[in-house]
């Protein structure tokens, strides 16, 4: 061996000395190969001879990758560059034209010699083994390894995409280098079972980061806009969009249990770089990786980002709004696979994040105790994570279908704390504002999920557990909480996008400029209104009352009028939507609770657009020819009780509006007439609306004493003694029957009107006549309780049955007990 290592210049010359005869063959054919000068580049003769010679005896193909690599090994010792690069590329043919059993071996020489490259300091060397690599790394291999690692390369490659050489142009080639040497160790190990596990967090820790580095150093060259000739050339060129490709072929590669290893260096690498503020980096990642998934994972990419929503609970606000959009952006690409399993648990997340928010931004910190002094959270940045929750939230709902995003309504509406047994309210004035923003916050996160909700069943999906803490919430004090809630039940209602065509209050001459699309109300739809109707009639008539209202509020209540005709209406529901408006007309007129001036003609602009729409929906001319002339006259004499000067954005009102002539309102006689004429039921029409009264009140901050005692004092008067008296017995006919079912209504009003009365004298009543009469009953009770005990303590009465008196008076005997008449009050 010592004499072919000195004449081992002369052999590769192919001059024979005294030992070349006792070579062996592989070793002269390898040795063949090599020109006496290397820029004559590779004996192309001689490697066909080699080839053939390895084909023909593959049990040899081991000894001839040894040999290469310890030739190799020499040149880049003596810096022969020139015969490196002759010995890789007969390497390469070899891989390429060798598929046998022992092609294992020589690989394993093969790897050696490509590592030998990269731990070179010569970027070109360097480039030299990554190109081999990527060439074996396409191969097919007809036999498993089982004991190859490839830990050396990533490691190697990722170090070079991490380049920083001084040479831009040189910088760019190693990192180009660095990413494709990446995508040749994922092509060759991610579908081999046998080989090792690309996807250990070791490994993962390496290639994604350092793809993630290249995408986000953009060179200059990708800001210049390249023709389309030199289009696929450029993109060669730029690293950012090779460390794409790369990104992309890796993840569509994983499966269903490398999800998480593959996002996890992600997010730690957009939290080492701090690259959630500007998140537009964040964003394109996250496009990038759920675009390249496949859909039925993309549920795990959320659960991923929710986890580190929560693990980065106490970051920075701006750090939270950053991973929310990201979320946000996420959820719209993966569509109705973005929730998964635990729907309700995705949003519970983010409502939790919502009540922390608020909690840090009226303590001023993140920590339970409140430093003082030290006020580390800006309101603004907190604001800012807030509406960014409640978009995403509405990014979640709109993948849902529609029984789950009814469960998400009901799931979110159950947490708005409330006035009520369930939900009690914090004391103190820290506790209201931290109720209030909680409420407001829940609401809007509400009104987002109810945008497009569409359903063909209304009772199903608006249950009475959802509708009556949302009704209720209405008749709460503050103006934003209502303007809230009335969205919501737009929202809820509008099921053919018409809201924006009636987004402002007008008096239109011929709706069909508005294009409304109406849908004939179905047997569902009926159903809903007949159980829901008195509820939605109270809480709107309640909601004109209210003398906090502004325009938005007006508008929103208009909205919700025309919604319910155009949706939810039948013949009925008309008839009672008419006698809504007209007692809301007469709620401005007579002025009961002494609103302002402006709520007054804001009133009367609203029932005039509301009836003006109706009247052309009903299609009854005499009912339009009347609508139309108030509307013309109030034109004329009072502008300032239509919508055109009233919701504006400097309206034009009146003080004087306490006394308005008939020819400027409209009359429910009139109306009741004309309508009754075209089949309407007129009786109902002829019947003033009265709201119902419910129970529902006590969730109200404005109740008053009077309306909290009012079922009471119903009871008591319907139960008075002073009405003790008996009407005389009426006989039962068919006439009678018939009448009574006739009149079923108008008794129903009477009694609703009745009842109106009472809460009426109740509220409005000097103190002193109401203890007076209070006083009157509960003497007249007193006695009557006195004659009772007086009948119970009687002596038994005498054989006779009478009792002559001492003046010759006839006294009755006294009444058994089981036969005497009792107050009502005294029966239990």
């Amino acid at each position: 061996m010592d004499c072919m290592a000195i004449l081992d210049h002369h052999v590769c010359n192919g001059v024979c000395g005294c030992c070349g005869a006792l070579r062996p063959r592989y070793k002269r054919l390898v040795d063949n190969i090599f020109p006496e000068d290397s820029e004559d580049g590779l004996v192309k003769a001689n490697m066909e001879k080699l080839t053939f010679y390895a084909l023909s005896a593959p049990e040899k193909l081991d000894r001839i990758g040894a040999y290469l690599s310890e030739r190799l090994s020499r040149d880049v010792s003596r810096h022969r560059y020139g015969y490196v690069c002759i010995a890789m590329e007969a390497l390469d043919q070899l891989l390429m034209a060798c598929h046998c059993q022992s092609i294992n071996l020589f690989v394993e020489s093969f790897l050696k010699m490509v590592a030998k490259l990269l731990e070179s300091e010569k970027p070109n060397l360097q480039i030299l083994g990554t190109n081999s690599f990527v060439k074996f790394a396409n191969i097919e291999e007809d036999t498993p390894s089982y004991h190859r690692s490839y830990d050396f390369f990533v490691s190697r490659f990722s170090e070079m995409c991490h380049s920083s050489y001084e040479d831009m142009e040189i910088r760019t080639k190693i990192r180009m280098a660095g990413i494709k040497g990446l995508q040749g160790v994922v092509r060759k190990t991610v579908n081999d079972e046998l080989q090792a596990n690309i996807w250990d967090p070791q490994h993962m820790d390496k290639i994604v980061p350092s793809l993630l580095y290249n995408l986000q150093h953009v060179e200059e060259t990708e800001s210049r806009s390249p023709s389309p000739l030199q289009n696929s050339e450029k993109e060669k060129e730029i690293p950012a969009e090779l460390a794409e490709r790369c990104l992309r072929e890796l993840l569509g590669r994983a499966a269903y249990g490398n999800i998480k290893n593959a996002i996890k260096p992600v997010l730690m690498h957009l939290d080492n770089h701090s690259l959630w503020e500007p998140k537009v980096f964040a964003i394109r990642c996250f496009k990038i990786i759920m675009y390249s998934i496949q859909p039925q994972h993309s549920h795990l990419v959320i659960q991923q980002l929710l986890s580190h929503l929560d693990a980065n609970s106490k970051s920075a606000a701006t750090v939270r709004a950053g991973i929310v959009e990201v979320l946000s952006e996420s959820a719209v690409i993966a569509a109705t696979g973005s929730v998964g399993p635990t729907v309700l648990e995705v949003f519970n997340t983010l409502l939790r994040q919502l009540r922390l928010s608020i909690d840090y931004e009226l303590t001023g910190s993140y920590d339970s105790a409140i430093n003082i002094g030290t006020k580390i959270i800006k309101e603004h940045e907190e604001r800012m994570f807030q509406e960014a929750v409640i978009k995403t939230i509405g990014s979640f709902a709109s993948t849902l279908p529609t029984y789950q995003r009814s469960e998400v309504m009901l799931f979110i509406m159950g947490k708005v704390p409330l006035p009520s047994v369930h939900h009690p309210i914090d004391p103190g004035k820290a506790g209201e504002n931290r109720n209030r923003l909680i409420q407001i916050m829940l609401l809007k996160s509400l009104l987002q999920v109810s945008l497009g909700f569409q359903c063909s069943n209304m009772l199903t999906a608006l249950p009475s557990s959802f509708l009556d803490p949302l009704l209720s919430s209405a008749l709460m004090e503050d103006a934003e909480l209502r303007l809230f809630v009335l969205e919501i039940l737009v929202s809820l209602i509008d099921r053919h996008d018409n809201r924006p065509k009636v987004s402002t209050i007008s008096t239109v001459p011929d709706i069909a400029v508005l294009k409304l699309k109406v849908d004939k109300c179905s047997r569902q739809d009926t159903l809903f209104m007949k159980k829901h109707a008195q509820q939605l009639y109270r809480h709107i008539y309640l909601s004109c009352n209210d003398p906090c209202n502004v325009q938005a509020h007006y508008e929103a209540l208009y909205a919700l009028l025309v919604m319910i005709s155009i949706e939810l209406a039948n013949e009925e529901v008309v008839v009672d939507l008419i006698r809504l408006v007209l007692a809301v007309q007469d709620l401005a007129l007579n002025n009961e609770d002494n609103l302002p001036a402006y709520n007054r003609c804001a009133l009367h602009a609203l029932c005039a657009a509301y009836l003006n729409l109706i009247c052309q929906l009903t299609t009854v001319p005499a009912f339009c020819q009347h609508i139309h002339e108030v509307i013309e006259m109030r034109k004329k004499e009072g502008p300032y009780l239509l919508p055109e000067d009233i919701f504006v954005e400097k309206p034009r009102w009146s003080k004087s509006v306490e006394h308005l002539s008939a020819d400027l309102l409209f009359l429910q006689s009139k109306v009741s007439e004309v309508l009754g004429g075209s089949g309407y039921n007129s009786d109902r029409l002829s019947t003033p609306y009265v709201p119902q009264l419910t129970d529902e009140d006590r969730l109200s901050k404005r109740k008053s004493i009077g309306e909290t005692i009012s079922l009471q004092v119903e009871v008591e008067s319907r139960n008075s003694p002073e009405k003790e008296e008996k009407a005389p017995a009426e006989e039962i006919t068919f006439e009678t029957l018939k009448k009574a079912i006739v009149d079923s209504v108008a008794v129903e009003e009477q009694e609703r009107e009745r009842r109106r009365q009472v809460v009426e004298k109740f509220q409005k009543a000097p103190f002193e006549e109401i203890a007076a009469h209070c006083g009157a009953r509960a003497s007249l009770l007193q006695s009557k309780l006195n004659q009772i005990f007086e009948l119970t303590i009687r002596p038994p009465p005498s054989p006779s049955g009478t009792i002559t008196a001492a003046y010759g008076q006839t006294q009755n005997h006294s009444i058994p007990v089981y036969e005497m008449k009792f107050p009502d009050l005294c029966v239990y």
